[in-house]
């Protein structure tokens, strides 16, 4: 059996190098994407925790609100009350 020419060998050697540098990239690739979905898991995290305080802070302000309101209105009453009194 006669042996491949030199170019054959070398093309072989080219081939195995670039395939070698198709793997080294694919999983630099898949590393940075995986750092990616990380930090995009910890972001959304983030979000949910600020709309969460958001929803907590409305409440709480939609709260006082009521009770600034019934307070007005048992103060109103009082004076209401106190001049039917004086009367």
């Amino acid at each position: 059996m006669k042996t491949p020419p030199e170019s054959f060998l070398l093309f072989k050697e080219e081939l195995r190098k670039a395939q070698l540098e198709k793997e080294r990239l694919k999983k630099e690739y898949e590393n940075k994407l995986a750092d990616v979905n990380q930090e995009l898991a910890r972001l959304k995290e983030q979000i949910r925790s600020q709309q969460d305080m958001m929803r907590t802070t409305l409440e709480y302000a939609s709260n006082l609100e009521v009770r600034l309101e019934q307070f007005k209105d048992e103060v109103n009453r009082s004076e209401n009350q106190r001049k039917k009194t004086l009367y």
